[in-house]
């Protein structure tokens, strides 16, 4: 089929050629258009070319004749000389359409021929244009190029020159000195804001000269003498006026403190003259401490002076004169170090250079005073003040106090112990029967030991010690001692009781109020109490009641014992007791409350007494009455005289006392 194609081709253009040159012949050339004079162009179809091979065509045609499809054609017997007539005269018609075509849009296709020509040329001259920007852009890239060099470089040269100039600016800045510097440290007062200024001026600009000449910057040389006499200027009137500020400032005995801008611009001038004039700041300081050194032992020796002449107790002045060396202290140790820029052991040491004379003296004061003081309460109070005002002093950060506070307490603690040691010894060696008339009323001896007892424990609950604790145990006990001593003295056991009570209850009602509840002496005499009023109780009972008691214990313990039966051998004895206590109950009641409130001072605690014993009355007579319910005593005929519990309440009701 290949080759048949192929053959059916090339017979199609030798016809269309040749159709070609009849119609030129007849009708000759359309429209005069030189287009269509030209002859045909076949390319491989032209067999008149002497490119064409015979050759060739014989194997081509050789090679189709081995197509499948030509076989399988030549084995039907189709006629292809009938095949190939029908199918060029399909094409001619198909050709000669076709020409029709193309002579009906010949026009359109001359007018595109020239169109396409026309735009050939505008495109050669845009061509040609555009090869010429692209030389002028060439040349315009190489000319930014060297400008962009031209730039860099120009900026390299400009920064070099700008640090160059800043350079020397500073320099120059540096080592210049302008009038308004000169005029000021010359002329103005300290206490102007411009002098200050200056001076901050003056102090960079020798610092910066003393920086350039250890550069080598021979200019410095022009400015370091007038630099130098202005430092001296400005030295000698900094230093005459910190010291007359200061001594105005540092007044002892006030609380006064120096504001704080005011220190800021001192501290200044003395780190100016720190900096520059060490000789001088030092010079300063030594004056400083000297006078101020003065000033405080002047002013101390006259207030302590003035103190003494003042009828105040000694822990009163001992706080005023504190209080105020505390107060004035913190503020020379704050002020020492803000001022002379100093901490640590430098401020300590140069604290105590200014304020140790001054210890010293109130030191000995102390001693003094403490050899023939006594007041251990006194004492005492001094050392909680002194506690108090070390915590003060630590709050306030400052620590050159706790050298001085420990000597204090060195003093102080020793005598306080000694005191109580005596008064320790004088209550053991006490003997009663020195003492004069005796009473069952509080002692005098008890009560100055529950009040110097009651003080000493208010106070060390504040900040406790336990030293002091031990010692007013051993107060405490040799009062306890000394009142069994004195109690022992009374001929019977009521009075005793009476006496023991009172002094209990006095020392309780002190130590209540200004100990706390919990506290070991409340607690103590607080059991002493319960116990010597319990066995007062039963021995207030025991002369009208005394038998009812006794056959309650009696029968209660053989009913424990399980032998209830030796209870029907005491009917007698339980009548006579049914009708003893019905007929004298109220007496004895009554007697009971009078004599209760006649023997104790505290109406309260006697009041307390009285209701005990007829709490434990009715708690007796109902234990009777469950002894009288056994079965051995149930038929007793006198129960029926027994009198009912809820009566004998109601009635003892009306004898307790109302306070």
């Amino acid at each position: 089929m290949a080759a048949a194609a192929t053959m059916a081709a090339a017979a199609r253009e030798l016809v269309l050629r040749a159709g070609a040159s009849d119609m030129e012949e007849e009708e000759g050339p359309l429209e005069g258009g030189p287009g269509l004079q030209e002859p045909l162009q076949l390319g491989e179809l032209d067999i008149t070319s002497d490119e064409f091979i015979l050759d060739e065509v014989d194997v081509h045609i050789q090679a189709n004749l081995e197509d499948e499809l030509v076989k399988e054609a030549l084995k039907t017997g189709v006629d292809l000389r009938h095949y190939s007539k029908q199918v060029e005269l399909e094409l001619q018609q198909i050709e000669q359409k076709s020409i029709r075509d193309y002579i009906q849009e010949s026009e359109n296709i001359a007018s595109l021929h020239n169109q396409i020509t026309a735009c050939d040329a505008v495109l050669e001259r845009m061509e040609q244009m555009l090869g010429a920007f692209q030389s002028d852009l060439s040349s315009i890239s190489s000319e930014i190029r060297t400008l962009q060099e031209q730039s860099g470089a120009m900026n390299i040269r400009l920064r070099n020159r700008q640090a160059v100039r800043g350079k020397l600016g500073e320099l120059v800045d540096g080592l210049v000195v302008p009038s308004a510097l000169v005029t000021a440290i010359l002329e103005a007062p300290v206490t102007e804001p411009r002098f200050l200024e200056q001076l901050q001026e003056l102090d960079a600009k020798a610092a910066a000269v003393r920086e350039q000449e250890a550069r080598g910057t021979a200019a410095c040389a022009d400015v370091r003498g007038v630099l130098d006499r202005l430092r001296i200027k400005a030295v000698t009137k900094i230093r005459e006026f910190i010291l007359q500020k200061i001594y105005s400032f540092r007044k002892p005995m006030t609380n006064y403190q120096i504001p704080q801008t005011a220190l800021l611009k001192y501290r200044f001038f003395y780190q100016f003259l720190l900096g520059n004039e060490r000789a001088t700041a030092k010079e300063i300081r030594d004056e400083y401490v000297e006078t101020l050194s003065k000033i405080y032992l002047s002013y101390y020796r006259s207030y302590l002076g003035r103190l003494m002449k003042v009828q105040y107790p000694f822990e009163a002045l001992f706080r005023s004169q504190h209080y105020a060396l505390l107060d004035n202290s913190c503020r020379e140790y704050l002020f020492i170090c803000e001022f002379f820029v100093v901490s640590g052991s430098a401020a300590h040491d140069l604290f105590h250079a200014v304020m140790g004379r001054t210890l010293n003296m109130t030191l000995k004061h102390l001693e003094s005073y403490l050899t023939d003081c006594y007041d251990a309460i006194a004492v005492f109070l001094c050392i909680h003040i002194v506690l108090r005002f070390r915590n003060i002093a630590a709050k306030r950060d400052v620590p050159a106090l706790d050298r001085y506070w420990e000597q204090v307490l060195t003093l102080l603690w020793p005598r306080f112990e000694l005191i109580l040691e005596m008064n320790v010894q004088s209550v053991r060696s006490t003997d009663p029967q020195r003492l004069g008339g005796l009473d069952t009323r509080p002692h005098y001896i008890t009560r100055r030991y529950a009040e110097f007892s009651s003080a000493l424990v208010s106070i060390n609950q504040t900040i406790p010690n336990e030293r002091t604790m031990q010692l007013l145990g051993q107060l405490q006990v040799e009062v306890e001692n000394f009142v069994l001593r004195v109690a022992a003295e009374f001929s019977s056991r009521k009075e005793q009781l009476v006496f023991l009570i009172n002094n209990y209850d006095m020392m309780l009602g002190v130590l209540m109020e200004r100990a706390a509840d919990d506290s070991k002496e409340v607690e103590s005499f607080q059991q002493l109490l319960n116990a010597r009023t319990q066995e007062f109780i039963e021995e207030l009972l025991s002369p009208p009641f005394g038998g009812l008691v006794a056959f309650v214990k009696e029968a209660e313990a053989l009913i424990e014992r399980g032998q209830a039966e030796r209870l029907r051998g005491e009917e007698a004895r339980v009548t006579q007791l049914i009708r003893g206590f019905g007929s004298s109950w109220k007496s004895s009641v009554e007697s009971l409350s009078q004599d209760v409130m006649r023997s104790f001072t505290n109406f309260k605690n006697g009041t307390s007494i009285i209701q005990g014993a007829l709490t434990q009355l009715i708690q007796l007579y109902h234990r009777f009455h469950r002894v009288l319910s056994q079965p051995q005593l149930r038929a007793l005929p006198a129960r029926a005289e027994l009198i009912n519990i809820h009566h004998l309440m109601v009635e003892l009701k009306k004898h307790k006392p109302n306070f």
